[in-house]
């Protein structure tokens, strides 16, 4: 399965998808607020694209940097349970 492909359906095809959904379907039970700043920190590698230049324009993730950023996560959710079970 292609994440990418997955979230599209999810999304309706979107391309940006809004900071609030990410937030509530992949992050609950953080707040946005608190998710805005693990990202800002660098805690959540997660790039986040700003509509336009001012700080309280819309925020959102792109479809293939969330996609991106699942994949890692389960990458390494696959090698601690190797590890843990001794699988090579």
């Amino acid at each position: 399965m292609n994440t990418v492909f997955l979230l599209m359906a999810q999304y309706n095809a979107a391309a940006v998808i809004p900071i609030e959904t990410v937030c509530r379907d992949y992050f609950a039970p953080l707040t946005v607020p608190t998710l805005l700043r693990k990202i800002s920190a660098g805690e959540i590698a997660l790039p986040l694209v700003r509509m336009e230049s001012s700080q309280k324009g819309a925020k959102g993730v792109h479809l293939t940097d969330l996609a991106d950023y699942i994949d890692k996560r389960r990458k390494a959710a696959v090698k601690e349970c190797n590890q843990l079970s001794g699988v090579a």
